[in-house]
């Protein structure tokens, strides 16, 4: 206590504070990722990549729910009566008892028939107690129709689309990951080529500021200097907060703690390399690798399989069943049981007529079939043109890409000389100008350029299902 009494307290708060980002420092991680690790990073650890595999194991469930409704149905029940202290009394005088014979055959023999008696003799009737009862059963049922076999067949076709749309969850993932990746690659290697033209045009205003001071140079020229270099470093705080922003988007797409450094591993040029792009669009088009294309083979299983369960109408439909019953009265006389405790039944229902709903059914869903078959043709025909389009696109943008390449790189040395004859006065304050101008104008062509690239690659891939 006295050691803290004696320390200011702005020092105590400067030691607790400390403590704080210590411990924010040794929970925040330095992750390093290829465009590889970075695209299994997040199908693993995604939140919409985990709602994919929860929704697997849903239709599996549902599958399974279905068939148990074609097995056995077990339940068991305890039914409690209690009819309050009455009594039935069957009297003598052409009463219930005089409707009641004195025997009855079981298996061809006699068997009389021997009332409770509770000595009501007087009256000449016999009286039965109502004691309170309870009954305990055991039912065990099966059911058998044909809509519960295409059922089975249509979760079946449900898993398999499931399982379809979790691949193409994969497949969205993985390619914003590769998108935003590539993104901040690009915007690093402009930010860096920015900041060694922007310590270019520092030494030339300084330069240029000494010569007014000397007089060898106009204030004017030191102004217009400045402002390019304003401008300049303008330019690169905007691409360093947009750099931001892409570390952020890919720390979501990636699944990871938002306080998390990452440190991408893959050079620019591993990425965009011209020669496999140029083999994935002479590669050929195998269209049942197309997922969209592969929906449209699961809808037309279930148009057709809605046809057979239209036609299942017209089954019949079986039914068995098992019941055990244990009746116990509770009280001192048995009372009057008729409950057998063993009984079996089985039943089938034949439907007949049903004014043509049935017959309007059946046509309804084969009209539905049709449709998804014509729905399928086109949407195979549209694919190919776009495979065909999408080819194109990428032939573009890897031209565009190599032009923009190399206007970059001769803009960048048109740049250096521009600055390097103006020390000497062999250029204007107009050339230098400009020339940082077409820097910045080369820098943007170059993004869009590489990211026109990437996105026709993504396109393409997500086309041919890789």
């Amino acid at each position: 206590m006295t050691f803290f009494k004696a320390l200011p307290y702005a020092a105590l708060l400067g030691m607790i504070l400390n403590g704080f980002c210590s411990q924010a420092q040794e929970t925040a991680k330095n992750i390093k990722l290829s465009i590889k690790e970075a695209q299994d990073y997040a199908v693993k650890h995604n939140q919409t990549m985990r709602n994919a595999d929860l929704e697997v194991q849903k239709a599996e469930y549902s599958k399974w729910q279905t068939i148990a409704s074609m097995l056995p149905q077990v339940k068991a029940g305890f039914d409690y009566q209690n009819m309050c202290g009455y009594e039935m009394v069957m009297g003598g005088g052409g009463g219930l008892s005089s409707m009641i014979p004195d025997t009855i055959l079981i298996g061809g023999m006699p068997v009389p028939i021997s009332l409770p008696s509770t000595g009501d003799e007087e009256s000449g009737g016999t009286v039965i107690p109502m004691n309170p009862s309870g009954t305990f059963s055991i039912t065990a049922s099966v059911a058998f129709t044909g809509a519960q076999i295409v059922g089975i067949v249509l979760n079946k076709i449900a898993r398999d689309i499931v399982d379809i749309s979790h691949k193409q969850t994969e497949q969205s993932i993985r390619s914003q990951v590769r998108s935003v990746y590539v993104s901040i690659l690009v915007m690093e290697d402009i930010v860096g080529l920015l900041d060694s033209s922007l310590a270019n045009m520092e030494r030339l205003e300084k330069t240029t500021l000494e010569s007014v001071r000397a007089g060898a140079a106009e204030q004017i020229q030191a102004d217009k200097l400045h402002v390019q270099v304003a401008s300049l470093r303008n330019s690169i705080n905007a691409n360093r907060r947009s750099l931001k922003m892409l570390y952020n988007s890919l720390i979501l797409q990636l699944g990871a703690d938002v306080n998390s450094t990452l440190t991408l591993t893959t050079p620019i040029d591993d990425v965009l390399d011209i020669n496999n792009l140029g083999k994935l669009a002479l590669g050929g088009f195998n269209i049942e690798d197309n997922y969209n294309y592969q929906m449209l083979q699961q809808n037309e299983k279930i148009a057709k399989r809605n046809v057979t369960m239209a036609y299942m109408d017209f089954t019949p439909t079986l039914t068995a069943y098992y019941q055990y019953s244990a009746k116990t009265y509770f009280g001192k006389d048995a009372g009057f049981n008729m409950t057998p405790p063993n009984m079996i039944g089985a039943s089938i229902s034949v439907p007949l007529f049903s004014s043509g709903a049935r017959y309007a059914k059946v046509k309804a869903a084969e009209i539905d079939y049709n449709e998804a078959l014509n729905s399928k043709q086109q949407a195979e025909d549209g694919l190919r043109v776009q495979y065909n389009q999408l080819c194109y696109d990428l032939a573009n943008a890897i031209e565009t890409y190599q032009i923009q390449k190399d206007n970059l790189e001769v803009t960048k040395r048109v740049f250096d000389n521009t600055t390097e004859k103006f020390k000497y006065g062999h250029a204007s304050n107009l050339e230098v100008t400009n020339s940082s101008i077409d820097i910045i104008t080369a820098q943007s062509n170059y993004i869009q350029a590489v990211m026109s690239v990437v996105s026709a690659e993504v396109a393409l891939e997500n086309l041919l299902g890789k």
